[in-house]
Protein backbone atom coordinates (compact mmCIF):
# COMPACT_ATOMS: atom_id res chain seq x y z
CA UNK A 1 0.00 0.00 0.00
CA UNK A 2 1.16 3.54 -0.75
CA UNK A 3 1.36 6.08 1.50
CA UNK A 4 -0.66 9.97 0.18
CA UNK A 5 0.81 12.09 -1.28
CA UNK A 6 1.66 14.98 1.50
CA UNK A 7 -0.08 18.05 0.35
CA UNK A 8 2.24 21.19 -0.01
CA UNK A 9 2.47 23.84 2.81
CA UNK A 10 0.82 26.68 0.62
CA UNK A 11 -2.26 26.79 -1.29
CA UNK A 12 -2.89 29.30 -4.05
CA UNK A 13 -6.05 31.13 -3.66
CA UNK A 14 -7.57 29.87 -7.06
CA UNK A 15 -6.85 26.15 -5.79
CA UNK A 16 -8.42 27.01 -2.86
CA UNK A 17 -11.36 28.78 -4.65
CA UNK A 18 -11.86 25.39 -6.93
CA UNK A 19 -11.95 23.36 -4.03
CA UNK A 20 -14.76 25.82 -2.05
CA UNK A 21 -16.83 25.88 -5.42
CA UNK A 22 -20.35 26.69 -5.01
CA UNK A 23 -20.20 23.92 -1.36
CA UNK A 24 -22.63 25.49 1.37
CA UNK A 25 -19.45 23.76 3.94
CA UNK A 26 -16.16 23.83 3.14
CA UNK A 27 -15.01 20.00 2.79
CA UNK A 28 -12.40 20.87 4.85
CA UNK A 29 -11.44 23.11 8.04
CA UNK A 30 -10.65 26.56 6.63
CA UNK A 31 -9.04 28.44 9.97
CA UNK A 32 -8.79 32.42 9.94
CA UNK A 33 -5.99 32.59 12.08
CA UNK A 34 -6.73 36.52 12.70
CA UNK A 35 -7.21 38.88 15.32
CA UNK A 36 -10.90 39.28 15.54
CA UNK A 37 -10.98 43.06 14.78
CA UNK A 38 -9.31 41.65 11.55
CA UNK A 39 -12.10 38.93 10.81
CA UNK A 40 -14.37 42.08 11.02
CA UNK A 41 -13.33 43.87 8.46
CA UNK A 42 -12.67 41.00 5.44
CA UNK A 43 -13.67 37.21 5.65
CA UNK A 44 -14.04 34.20 3.98
CA UNK A 45 -17.54 32.46 4.02
CA UNK A 46 -17.31 29.10 5.47
CA UNK A 47 -13.85 30.33 7.99
CA UNK A 48 -13.96 29.50 11.66
CA UNK A 49 -12.00 32.10 13.63
CA UNK A 50 -9.22 30.73 15.95
CA UNK A 51 -6.62 33.65 16.29
CA UNK A 52 -3.41 32.31 16.21
CA UNK A 53 -2.20 32.60 19.83
CA UNK A 54 -5.54 30.22 20.92
CA UNK A 55 -4.67 27.34 18.03
CA UNK A 56 -1.92 26.00 20.18
CA UNK A 57 -4.45 25.55 23.31
CA UNK A 58 -7.33 24.47 20.88
CA UNK A 59 -5.94 22.53 17.96
CA UNK A 60 -5.72 19.36 19.84
CA UNK A 61 -9.36 19.53 21.47
CA UNK A 62 -11.07 21.03 17.96
CA UNK A 63 -9.84 20.08 14.99
CA UNK A 64 -9.64 16.42 13.28
CA UNK A 65 -5.93 15.31 13.32
CA UNK A 66 -6.80 14.00 10.06
CA UNK A 67 -8.79 16.10 8.27
CA UNK A 68 -7.74 18.79 5.62
CA UNK A 69 -6.48 22.38 7.37
CA UNK A 70 -6.61 24.93 5.52
CA UNK A 71 -5.28 28.24 7.87
CA UNK A 72 -5.08 32.03 6.56
CA UNK A 73 -4.61 35.16 7.22
CA UNK A 74 -3.95 38.76 6.35
CA UNK A 75 -0.53 38.06 4.15
CA UNK A 76 -0.02 34.20 4.63
CA UNK A 77 3.07 34.88 7.43
CA UNK A 78 1.06 34.01 10.31
CA UNK A 79 -1.37 31.29 8.80
CA UNK A 80 2.54 29.16 7.51
CA UNK A 81 3.68 29.52 11.04
CA UNK A 82 0.53 27.89 12.02
CA UNK A 83 0.35 25.33 8.93
CA UNK A 84 3.83 24.14 9.92
CA UNK A 85 2.86 23.97 13.86
CA UNK A 86 -0.28 21.74 13.16
CA UNK A 87 1.87 19.64 10.78
CA UNK A 88 4.72 18.99 13.78
CA UNK A 89 1.71 18.24 16.33
CA UNK A 90 0.33 15.36 13.35
CA UNK A 91 -2.31 17.25 11.58
CA UNK A 92 -0.16 16.05 8.40
CA UNK A 93 -2.91 17.77 6.32
CA UNK A 94 -2.36 21.31 7.45
CA UNK A 95 -1.86 24.34 4.82
CA UNK A 96 -1.45 27.92 4.35
CA UNK A 97 -3.56 30.18 1.87
CA UNK A 98 -0.53 31.54 0.01
CA UNK A 99 -0.66 35.61 0.43
CA UNK A 100 -3.74 35.45 2.63
CA UNK A 101 -7.07 37.62 2.53
CA UNK A 102 -4.93 40.10 0.55
CA UNK A 103 -4.48 37.76 -2.56
CA UNK A 104 -7.67 36.25 -2.25
CA UNK A 105 -9.15 39.82 -2.67
CA UNK A 106 -6.72 40.36 -5.66
CA UNK A 107 -6.94 36.92 -6.85
CA UNK A 108 -10.60 35.63 -6.51
CA UNK A 109 -13.22 38.13 -4.63
CA UNK A 110 -12.26 41.73 -5.06
CA UNK A 111 -15.75 42.14 -2.90
CA UNK A 112 -13.30 41.68 0.01
CA UNK A 113 -12.09 44.49 1.63
CA UNK A 114 -8.41 44.76 1.17
CA UNK A 115 -6.65 46.45 4.22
Amino acid sequence: MYAAAMLPYEIEPEALSTLLGNAEEPPFLLLDVREPQEVQLARIHGSVSVPMGEVPSRAHAEFDPDGRIIALCHHGVRSLHVAAWLRKEGFEQAQSLAGGIDAWSLRVDPRIPRY
